[in-house]
This record gives C-alpha cells, sequence and structure tokens, in this order.
C-alpha cells in the first residue's frame, strides 16, 4: 500500500472519530430523562411483558411470533425462487450462484453422511431446514420489520428465538424428530435411548435463546446510554447477529445429527464393528 492511500485512510479514520464526538457532544442532554430504566428495558427485551402485538385481531402475542411468520414466510418464497429460476439453469459447469448452493446443501449433507452414514436422508432434509431457519431468523432482526403494538406505537421486530417460547419449540421438535425416528428404526429400543437423554430439548432450547438473547441485550445497553448509541450500535449488532447466527445454525444441525446417528444405528452393526476389531487384534497379535 502507497502512503498516498495509508494517509488517506488515516484521515478519514480521524474524520469519522471527530464526526462521532461531535455528534456525541452535542446531543448529549444532561437534563435528558430515561423513559424507562436500563433494568425495564432489559426485562421487556427478555419477557415481551408490556410489549404484545394483536395477531389479526384474535389475540394479543409476542412479537417473536410475528417474527416467525415473517421468517418463515421469506424461507419458503427464496425457495420457491431457487426452485423455478435457479435450479433449471444449474450446468455441469457451475456458475458462482450454482457453486455457492451446492456449497451450502454439501456442508449439510456431509455431517449427515458422517455421523449418521446408516440412516442420513431424513437427516438431510431436517438439518438443512432447521439450519436454514435459525439462520434467516437470526438475521431477520437486522431487516428492521416495523409493527404496531397494542399500546399503538410501533416497534422493530427481533429474531424470533429471542423468545424464550421459540427457542423452546425449536429445542423440542428437533428432539421430537429424534425420538420419533428413533423408535422407526429400533422400535421401542430406539426411543428409550433418545428418553434417556432427557435434557436434551432443555440444553437445546437454552443454548439458543441464551446466545440470541446476548446480543440482544448487548445491542440494547448500547442503544441506551447516549454516549455509545451512535455509529456503535451498527457494528455491534451487524457483528453480534451474524455471529450468533452462524453458530448457532451449525451447533444445533450438528448435536441432532450426532443425538440422530446414534438412536437410529442398529444394535447389529455394533456387533459387527466390535466383531471386526476382536480379529483385527488377534491377526496383529498372532503376527507379533
Amino acid at each position: 500500500m502507497s502512503k498516498k492511500r495509508i494517509v488517506i485512510s488515516a484521515a478519514i479514520f480521524v474524520v469519522l472519530i471527530a464526526c462521532l464526538i461531535a455528534g456525541i457532544i452535542l446531543t448529549n442532554d444532561p437534563n435528558r430523562v430515561q423513559e424507562e430504566t436500563i433494568k425495564e428495558v432489559m426485562k421487556d427485551a427478555v419477557l415481551h411483558e408490556n410489549v404484545k402485538v394483536s395477531l389479526f385481531g384474535l389475540k394479543d402475542v409476542n412479537p417473536g411470533l410475528i417474527a416467525a411468520f415473517w421468517t418463515t414466510g421469506i424461507v419458503l418464497f427464496i425457495s420457491l425462487l431457487i426452485r423455478i429460476f435457479a435450479v433449471p439453469k444449474f450446468k455441469l459447469i457451475p456458475g458462482k450462484f450454482q457453486i455457492a448452493v451446492e456449497s451450502v446443501v454439501g456442508i449439510f449433507d456431509g455431517t449427515a453422511r458422517s455421523n449418521s452414514p446408516h440412516k442420513y436422508r431424513l437427516l438431510q432434509y431436517y438439518m438443512f431446514a432447521a439450519g436454514t431457519y435459525i439462520f434467516t431468523g437470526t438475521m431477520f432482526e437486522l431487516i428492521g420489520v416495523q409493527a404496531i403494538s397494542t399500546h399503538g406505537t410501533p416497534i422493530t421486530l427481533g429474531a424470533p428465538l429471542s423468545d424464550i417460547n421459540g427457542a423452546i419449540m425449536m429445542g423440542c421438535t428437533t428432539y421430537l424428530f429424534i425420538l420419533v425416528n428413533g423408535f422407526i428404526t429400533n422400535g421401542p429400543m430406539g426411543a428409550l435411548k433418545t428418553l434417556k437423554d432427557f435434557s436434551l430439548p432443555i440444553s437445546m432450547s437454552f443454548r439458543l435463546f441464551g446466545a440470541l438473547i446476548s446480543g440482544a441485550l448487548v445491542t440494547e445497553l448500547v442503544y441506551y446510554y447516549m454516549a455509545t448509541s451512535f455509529i456503535i450500535p451498527v457494528f455491534v449488532g451487524v457483528l453480534f447477529t451474524a455471529l450468533h447466527a452462524l453458530i448457532q445454525a451449525y451447533v444445533l444441525t450438528m448435536l441432532a445429527s450426532i443425538f440422530y446417528g446414534e438412536v437410529t444405528e442398529k444394535p447389529e452393526k455394533k456387533e459387527k464393528e466390535k466383531k471386526i476389531k476382536v480379529k483385527k487384534q488377534k491377526t496383529v497379535s498372532s503376527e507379533v
């Protein structure tokens, strides 16, 4: 990099910092009184007790449910567009978009095959659906979709899984998926294997909720104080949201595939593997 570019980049950085400091100083009002305490802001962000949205005039619900409907609609709409307009144009020599789609599908396919080689097809579909929903739902809060609360004030819909009910539903759905397939594959023994890990839906649910709500709380905290409410929340919000979207989608799908593989594995294959290992050990000892 040339010296001119370094000087220009440094000058732009200094100007941005100066503008940030000037904005903080000029807009800082020492007599400003917050309408809510930081405790109330944090409590509303977690429990949504005071902020409700009307569901078609039938019932007042948490904003997370409306966000879940939006997320599901976005995923289905984009999937439909890709299937109608992109998939028929896929070629033997792929383009950039085809490579991107095949790479994403290949990640879930490889994970399912490695953790459950005996029965992976249905697992592939569930992992892709769950991972896509978690990623899209987490990134959804960056879109800034507005809704009107029951008090008549506009609110911005957050991630559906930052609502404890949405996170619990995701964990229980994954657990039910593993339980049903374990019963179909190995009968009552497969179901018993799943029921032994009774803490699985709890750990999955609270892992999702804790990770996503932590990012939301940090962003709320940064927005709350005037000194940090300029520019900084943009970087904090995008950083936390993108990281949580990728990490949580990976963690949940990985855990689901591991438990699914253990529950659906047939005992006969385990016995065969043990016999093969014993034979190998005997042959090695005889050669020695």
